[in-house]
Parts: structure tokens; sequence; C-alpha cells
């Protein structure tokens, strides 16, 4: 597929709210990167919109996984079991999302924003055992909810074509009883792998416009840099920041559900 600079430029800088987002909050950038492939890049198809987005998702959660990584916050036994899991999820919710009609995919796609920031509104810190792990003593309690919770939030992500993490990281404290700084950490694996196959099976189908992809997470670095940086002086601002973007989430997901309201009820 090729794109008009007009449209380059425009991935570019949607990429880099996006980052910026990332970076300030440490998570829930990726919900605005099909709309705003849609309405800013002008991506004509939903489907092409939701593949192209799922490659920035992968792309991004790579990067931030980094320094979780580093500073030891990622479980990465839980993390494969639920990762795996969520891959043959997020490629069932891929092929049934490329089934519905790209209108109606996108109005569905605008209520789970209404849903998502209201959650966000209602986020609180969670506590957990920071010591908890996957091993063969622990696996009876655990494996089955690693598996069932992670096919269904994947099976989620593929058929929206986000990251998922807002669902991710609940998900694993349920699932393990782990603190919610090991959760944000992991869930980035979970995020990277669901991205990919969500991407993977989009690339498959045609449906990923690799130009605006490859701008679009270039964007993502740049404004990722700057949203940490930025978070670091705002961290006593952070949480009156958090509802603001939660209620921008809510906005944007009632004007895209108003523009699709008839393919919703058709």
């Amino acid at each position: 597929m090729t794109a008009a600079p007009a449209m380059l430029a425009a991935a570019t800088g949607s990429g880099s709210l996006v980052g910026l987002v990332l970076g300030l909050f440490g998570g829930g950038g990726s919900i605005l990167a099909v709309p705003l492939l849609v309405y800013v890049v002008g991506i004509a198809s939903p489907h092409v919109a939701i593949g192209t987005s799922a490659v920035a998702v992968a792309a991004s959660a790579l990067g931030n996984l980094v320094p979780h990584a580093r500073a030891g916050r990622v479980k990465w036994r839980c993390a494969t079991v639920f990762a795996l899991a969520g891959v043959a999820g997020s490629l069932a919710g891929a092929a049934a999302a490329k089934a519905v009609d790209g209108e109606r995919l996108l109005a569905l796609f605008g209520l789970v924003m209404v849903g998502v920031g209201l959650a966000m509104m209602r986020r609180r810190d969670m506590a957990g055992d920071p010591a908890v792990r996957l091993t063969r003593e622990s696996a009876t309690r655990l494996l089955p909810m690693l598996i069932g919770i992670g096919f269904a939030v994947g099976l989620f992500s593929g058929f929206f074509g986000i990251g998922g993490g807002f669902l991710i990281v609940p998900g694993l404290v349920l699932a393990t009883g782990m603190p919610l700084a090991y959760a944000i950490g992991t869930s980035l694996v979970g995020v990277a792998a669901f991205g990919a196959a969500t991407a993977g099976s989009y690339a498959v189908s045609g449906l990923v416009d690799w130009p605006v992809a490859a701008l679009f997470v270039a964007g993502g670095l740049v404004g990722g840099f700057a949203g940490s940086a930025l978070g670091a002086r705002l961290a006593s601002q952070k949480q009156a920041l958090g509802l603001a973007f939660a209620g921008l989430v809510v906005a944007v997901g009632l004007f895209i559900l108003a523009k699709g309201f008839r393919a919703l009820v058709a």
C-alpha cells in the first residue's frame, strides 16, 4: 500500500501522541491508535487501521518492556503461559473481526473505548505478593487461571487490534496475586505477543499499511521519550492527568459510536 506525504506526516504525529500517552501513563495509549489512524491519518478501511495499529502496539510494547525487565518487574514464566494462551485467543479474535463489516466493527470499537475510559476512572492500586512464581508446586493453582484469562484477553485484543493492557494487568493480578507494578511489567510480554499475532493475521490478508505503521512506530518512540520525561516532572499530578485522559477516551468513544450507530444497530 502507498501513502501520500500528508498521510505519512499525520501517521508520525499520531504515533508521537500515542507514544506520549504511553510514556506519561505507562499504558492506555494504544486505545487511541485505531481512531487516530481512521480519522487523522485517513485510512479508509477500519480493518487496515486495526492491522496497522496491531503492528504499532507490538513494537511499542517491546520498547516499553526493556526497562521493566531490567528492573526485575517481569514474571517470565507467568508471562510466557499467559502470552501463549493469549496468542491463540488473538488469532481467533482477528479471524472473527475480519468477517465483521468494517463500519460495525468501528462502532463496536467506540463502545469498547467508552467502557475502557470508565474503567480507567475507577482504577485503583492493587496490592499483591511480589514473591509469587509459577513452579511445579503452584502450577495446579496458577495454570488454569493464566490459561483461561490469557485466552479471553487475547480474544478481545485480537478482535479489536489493541494491546489489551488495561485487561491484562488486572487479569494477571487476578490469576496470580502479583502486585500491580509486576503486573504492569509482565503484561507487556502479553501485549507484544498479542499485537504480533494480530498483526501477522492481518498482514497475511494484506490488511497492514506498512509505510504508515513504520512512521507510527517511529513517532511513538519519540513521543515515548517525551512522555517519560514529562511524567517525571508531573509525577504529583498524574492522577488528575489520568482522569483527564480517561475522559478523552470516553469522549472519542462516544464520537465514534455516534458516527457508527446505524451500522451497529442495523
